[in-house]
């Protein structure tokens, strides 16, 4: 199997969990990409300063402002990051960040509906949106893709099965969105050459899935790098978990 090469990515979310370990992880490479943009929403607060001592010691790694929801935020970060490529494409976009209410049907209000919408759908839209020209530049002279991060939650199949012990209406929601989302991006890209994928990364112990989920950041980031760095056109318009098994819309 051919390897999908990786000399720039893009993480969206980068700061914390899942995004800090990609980022992590690439630096662990055999080959780790020659520019890894780490992009949060506000890269001078304390939640950040891990990060931004990641990025000292390590050239590659540039630290982005880049808040997903907003249209200005989103176009200052295309034009940052089109400095650091210097006309060269963008190999890989990983639509990370996110966010999780566990609310219930009776408890889902209209605002936090909006507000999950808003960062795990609208995000991903406008990022994707907004980097495609750098990622359409790879046409001709290799491959590129987008990773969206996404949940089985968001698989309309699955609902009965665990809905009583974690409903997280807005959630669910949002990540059905993302994944039809991710279906039209593949459906759209694909003559630009461009791989789509949705990957669930599994129950992660992090801020957004709590301490006691039965998966580390490590094992499951760790995963999600094979998936990636074989990506391949069979691939495009798939969902998968971090082991690669094929999950049910």
């Amino acid at each position: 199997m051919s390897e999908f090469k990786v000399t720039s990515v893009l993480i969206t979310g980068s700061n914390r969990g899942i995004g800090f370990e990609f980022v992590q992880q690439f630096l662990k490479c055999q080959n780790p990409p020659e520019k890894i943009f780490a992009t949060c929403r506000d890269p001078g607060s304390p939640g950040s300063q891990k990060l931004k001592n990641l990025s000292s010691k390590n050239p590659n790694v540039k630290v982005i402002q880049l808040d997903t929801s907003d249209p200005a935020s989103v176009n200052a970060a295309v034009k940052e990051v089109e400095k650091h490529l210097h006309g060269q494409h963008l190999d890989l976009l990983i639509n990370n960040a996110g966010v999780l209410t566990n609310n219930h049907l009776e408890s889902q209000t209209p605002e936090d509906m909006m507000r999950t919408y808003t960062i795990n759908v609208v995000g991903p839209m406008l990022v994707t949106q907004a980097f495609y020209p750098l990622l359409k530049r790879a046409e001709g002279t290799g491959k590129s893709a987008v990773v969206h991060i996404s949940a089985l939650l968001g698989s309309l199949e699955d609902v009965p099965r665990v809905f009583s012990m974690f409903p997280a209406i807005s959630y669910r929601c949002s990540k059905a969105a993302l994944n039809m989302l991710s279906r039209c991006h593949a459906v759209g890209y694909k003559h630009d050459g461009i791989i789509i994928i949705a990957i669930h990364p599994g129950w992660v112990k992090t801020d957004l899935g709590g301490d006691q989920a039965p998966l580390t950041k490590e094992g499951s980031v760790g995963g999600m790098m094979k998936i990636i760095t074989t990506l391949s056109e069979k691939n495009n318009g798939t969902f998968v978990d971090w082991t690669g098994k094929i999950i049910p819309w």
